[in-house]
């Protein structure tokens, strides 16, 4: 597959700050909107894409977890998909991934630092993510092949908002895993 055809897309240029140069990349914005707008809008005007590959950051939803993930499947956790379905509209929340390592993100548009919420999410996720379940969803729309790369920075509680100060450290893990694949 050709470099050109494989589109890197992360959410902030912070994230993306180690991506090999001269890889395709795509700096969507944070949250499920901007990302699903977007990749949409590159998919339908940009030269053909074989797959993307979508780098960033992650809460984990579990003590356990640190380190680099390739989810296996990833859920929309922020939308009400049962009362949805109940009322008769038919409502894709889940996307299985190729390749991955088992674990689950599960994306929303809430930034997750509260603890009670956290604890929520970890009943039916490993990860949590803004923008995962908008990347697969749109990759799946366009018949496009797609891998989630995530780097945990925080346990998805108060120590969350020291994103800012994690986020280099982690790029540069997605940088390496990048020119590595």
């Amino acid at each position: 597959m050709s470099v050109n055809s494989v589109l890197i897309v992360s959410a902030t240029r912070s994230e993306a700050r180690y991506v090999p140069p001269g890889s395709r990349l795509l700096i969507t914005g944070i949250g499920k909107v901007r990302a699903a707008t977007a990749l949409a809008r590159e998919l339908s005007v940009g030269d053909p894409v074989r797959e993307v590959i979508n780098i960033g950051t992650a809460g984990a939803l579990h003590d356990h977890h640190a380190g680099l993930f390739l989810p296996s499947a990833v859920i929309e956790h922020d939308i009400s998909s049962a009362a949805l379905r109940a009322m008769g509209y038919e409502m894709t929340d889940r996307w299985e991934l190729p390749d991955g390592d088992g674990t689950v993100l599960a994306s929303g548009d809430t930034f997750v630092a509260d603890p009670a919420h956290r604890a929520v999410l970890a009943r039916s996720a490993d990860l949590v993510d803004m923008e995962g379940c908008a990347i697969a969803h749109v990759s799946a729309e366009f018949g496009v092949g797609c891998r989630l790369v995530k780097v945990v920075t925080d346990s998805a509680d108060e120590g969350a908002m020291q994103w800012p100060e994690l986020v280099d450290a982690a790029a540069r893990r997605l940088g390496q895993w990048l020119a590595g694949r």
